[in-house]
């Protein structure tokens, strides 16, 4: 390494207060690989979500000290960026005022440490404050995305930490955005947390748009080319008895949920026929408007959604938790949504669902449907949910056992609306049916309660009609 190259440490960040640690998922950097600031350098994977960790200085990757599969507390050292010339933090070198030598490398971990933050005054690490100095990915973006100097933000957060709350609210309340002069550094130390000399001359963090694949219609939404799981041939390649699929954090923790979840609820399960005919006719009445005027797809689970909200409200048992003494019925009516990727299937959720309309949930459906297959889920949308909906019939199915979503009450799932014939008024006629299907926690509700509230589904769905209101 030459003279003028210093390491700086990549710490595990604190993505969320509740959080201690993170899976490293995938490195997207490899020692030797060249590094802009801001560009994502690994996945972190963690109970609840998939998210990218920018790098916060240039540089070239020098060395992974953490691996795929492997889990990281907060705080822990998981890489070392090279950073070299001008574009090295003033914190690994003496100011260029001392004297006219050539900067040296930073003389202990801690320098390194402190170069990989964004500069902060030294007053701002102290006892009182001690989360301050580790900044989320969304607040370092945002930060340099309105140039905001975040020693000048003030922190809420779990031990003065800034929250992404905090650089909105300084943004809304008119403050300066401009990046603060660096101050001149004493002539005869140097000033580890003292501003780069460079700043004024890094670039503007912009958002880059994806190019997004096309799916087909599906309920996996599957990509033309779907991923395919890493395999290693069991006996070498010469064999082909069977063959080993590596078991990815996701998976793992997938996995342990379903487990926690059979281990732990007493599952029952009924299901219910409805008639939805009149709904598709109101969907295709409105579908077309509906696109132009929102720039989404109208799909029946936004109409089916609804109706399950307006059932939870007249029974609101269904909105509960076990808590062993005593059965938690929650207020607030947030619906999970069951969205399937290629490899798994996460869970996003539609907060205060009975304060919006069908077309309200028509866009939170698609953003948040969206948002998943592109891995842009924030630990935010994932948190909060009281009832799961599914909709298996995208795809096909006609009938479904859905596994309860621990440690709600209950999950319903809609399955495929077939055409068949049916007696009405002892005359056969064509109708568009489709089964609904409910798994219930059997400590909290029973047979009667569960059959009341499938049954206001199912009169909820059928008594939609082409005059029914979408705003």
């Amino acid at each position: 390494m030459s003279d003028n190259t210093t390491l700086t440490d990549v710490i595990m960040p604190q993505l969320a207060e509740s959080l201690v640690s993170a899976t490293i998922g995938k490195w997207l950097k490899q020692p030797g690989d060249p590094i802009e600031q801001y560009e994502p350098i690994c996945e972190l994977i963690t109970d609840k979500v998939n998210a990218e960790l920018p790098a916060t200085v240039d540089g070239t990757m020098a060395e992974l000290l953490a691996e795929v599969g492997q889990t990281v507390s907060v705080g822990e050292i998981i890489a070392r960026i090279a950073v070299t010339g001008s574009a090295a933090p003033a914190a690994a070198a003496p100011s260029p005022a001392a004297s006219g030598d050539a900067p040296a490398p930073a003389a202990a971990p801690q320098a390194a440490h402190a170069a990989a933050r964004p500069p902060v005054p030294a007053a701002a690490y102290d006892a009182a404050a001690p989360m301050r100095a580790r900044y989320s990915p969304a607040v370092q973006s945002l930060a340099a995305e309105h140039g905001i100097n975040l020693a000048a933000v003030p922190g809420t957060g779990l031990g003065g930490r800034i929250t992404r709350k905090d650089v909105l609210t300084f943004l809304e309340n008119g403050a300066s955005v401009q990046p603060p002069t660096p101050a001149a550094a004493p002539a005869a130390a140097p000033v580890p947390d003292a501003a780069p000399a460079q700043a004024a001359q890094q670039p503007v963090f912009q958002p880059v748009q994806d190019e997004f694949q096309p799916v087909r219609n599906s309920g996996l939404h599957l990509s033309e080319s779907p991923k395919i799981p890493t395999i290693e041939i069991e006996g070498g390649r010469g064999s082909s008895s069977e063959y080993l699929i590596d078991v990815t954090p996701i998976r793992n923790t997938i996995a342990t949920r379903m487990r926690q979840s059979v281990s732990e609820i007493p599952h029952a399960w009924t299901m219910i026929e409805v008639d939805v005919t009149n709904l598709v006719v109101l969907r295709n009445k409105l579908k077309d408007e509906f696109k132009r005027k929102e720039g989404i797809n109208l799909t029946y689970l936004a109409f089916l959604m609804k109706a399950v909200v307006s059932a939870i409200k007249d029974y609101p048992i269904m909105n509960s938790v076990w808590a062993v003494d005593k059965i938690i019925v929650k207020r607030d009516i947030n619906i999970s949504l069951a969205v399937g990727t290629e490899d798994s299937v996460m869970i996003p959720v539609i907060k205060k669902a009975d304060q919006k309309n069908v077309a309200g949930l028509a866009r939170e459906i698609e953003e948040l449907a969206l948002k998943t297959r592109e891995g842009k889920l924030r630990l935010d949308d994932m948190q909060g949910g009281t009832f799961t909906v599914n909709n298996t019939g995208s795809f096909g199915s006609i009938l479904s056992y859905p596994i309860i979503n621990y440690p709600q009450a209950a999950i319903i799932t809609f399955e495929s609306i077939v055409k068949k014939p049916v007696v009405i008024n002892d005359m056969i006629a064509v109708r568009s049916m489709a089964n609904i299907c409910l798994s219930l926690d059997h400590r909290i509700l029973d047979g009667v309660i569960s059959g009341r509230f499938l049954q206001r589904v199912k009169d909820n769905v059928e008594g939609y009609t082409p005059e029914t209101k979408l705003y």
